[in-house]
């Protein structure tokens, strides 16, 4: 490992490369100041991440005027961006974010830290890693001694880093949705769907919290996902969430990321029990149909009618991305005894628009890939249903003031 600073980067950085940042809690923040210090580096590159919104926030187009950049998830923070014609949004699920990495990069800029055992391992995100060292000529790598790497994550060589700077500095913090009545409500009904020894995957936000949090009284639950929170770990600690009935990887809590408080940090540098693993694992359908009773738990902007699925625009406007829902939907349905299941608020925009709609223009997930949907109003099974059924169960778990408007088709 050569060590750098800002004014060497147009030395290493040549026209035309294709830089992957990873992101998450787990992005090399030194080396985007750095950036900012020496723009001209950046001159005709093309960088590639998938940020997080809210903790991903640094937009790569604006370094310079032809400084181009991909993003597989679109974030407020790169709204001006994308709308200017700066920002690309390249639409994949999760595991093919992951091929498309393993062929189409040239230089990979992440965080390194040194676990308590003083190996040089991973900060906390595996998601995409592997696959940009697979092709990268340049690994650069920001080596944080202010933390400690968690234990479950993968290992790296220092002879795979090209370049290092060393900064010494916190992790990003997410904090804690707060639950009101309604997450609450959505929280206990998909909850008690939730059987003993179910091995479950959850995403970010306030039904996700209330769901571990509703979740406490079961026994044996397993955890195989994208990511492990402050809610994660709570479940973890009483006991609940143990993984001793999983069919594959027994005992074990796999997951891509760690997102949340410095507490959470300090927890999984102690774990190693909490795996960190590539999305060729945390989201590939053969891997996840291995385990039994594995239930997909994700969020939606909207669904309509006949099942399908909206969960990244808004009124003709891309307002996240693809992700990795239909990745472990996918994997729920080939899983025995598996269930996918769909949680959201039954209205939007402060209960002026039903989130049940009559056709929703954009499709992330089929009719084929959703099991239950669950809202405010109650639970809709889907699986194995008529389409006259689904209907009739969809507008059931619409709230009340949409629903003779649905029947009728206004």
């Amino acid at each position: 490992m050569k060590t750098i600073a800002a004014n060497d980067l147009p030395g290493i950085l040549r026209r035309g490369q294709r830089v992957f940042v990873v992101g998450s809690s787990n992005e090399p923040v030194t080396l985007l100041d750095a950036l900012t210090e020496c723009p001209e580096a950046a001159r005709g590159l093309t960088f590639l991440q998938f940020p997080l919104p809210g903790m991903n926030t640094f937009d790569f187009s604006n370094l310079t005027d032809d400084t181009r950049f991909g993003t597989f998830f679109l974030t407020p923070d790169l709204r001006e961006g994308f709308e200017a014609g700066r920002i690309d949004f390249l639409p994949m699920h999760m595991r093919n974010v992951f091929e498309f990495l393993r062929s189409d990069v040239d230089v990979l800029m992440v965080q390194v830290a040194y676990d308590k055992t003083g190996q040089l391992r991973l900060g906390p995100n595996a998601d995409f890693t592997s696959a940009a060292l697979e092709t990268a000529d340049i690994v650069m790598a920001e080596l944080n001694r202010g933390i400690q790497a968690p234990l479950g994550a993968p290992r790296i060589a220092e002879t795979a880093i090209d370049y290092v700077m060393e900064s010494e500095r916190p992790l990003p913090n997410m904090a804690a949705p707060t639950l009101d009545d309604v997450s609450t409500t959505i929280g206990a009904n998909v909850a008690s769907l939730i059987r003993d020894g179910d091995c479950i995957q959850t995403g970010i936000g306030s039904i996700p919290a209330a769901t571990l949090k509703a979740l406490e009284d079961k026994n044996d639950l397993g955890m195989h996902g994208g990511l492990i929170d402050d809610g994660g770990r709570a479940l973890i600690e009483r006991g609940v969430l143990n993984g001793r009935a999983k069919s594959y990887l027994p005992e074990q809590h796999v997951t891509g990321m760690v997102l949340g408080t410095d507490a959470l940090y300090e927890w999984v540098a102690e774990r190693a029990d909490v795996v960190l693993a590539g999305a060729n694992v945390t989201h590939e359908t053969r891997m996840i149909s291995r385990l039994d009773n594995f239930v997909s738990i994700n969020s939606a902007v909207e669904v309509d009618l006949d099942g399908q699925v909206n969960a990244e625009v808004i009124a003709g406007r891309q307002i996240s991305g693809t992700g990795g829902a239909v990745d472990f939907m996918r994997g729920a349905r080939m899983s025995r005894g598996g269930r996918s299941i769909v949680a959201m608020t039954a209205t939007a925009r402060r209960g002026q628009q039903s989130r049940i709609v009559e056709r929703t223009p954009v499709v992330t997930a089929l009719r084929t890939d959703v099991d239950v949907v669950v809202t405010e109003f109650g639970i809709a099974e889907l699986a194995g249903t008529t389409l006259a059924e689904r209907r009739e169960r969809l507008i059931g778990i619409a709230h009340p003031d949409f629903r003779d408007a649905l029947r009728s088709g206004n």
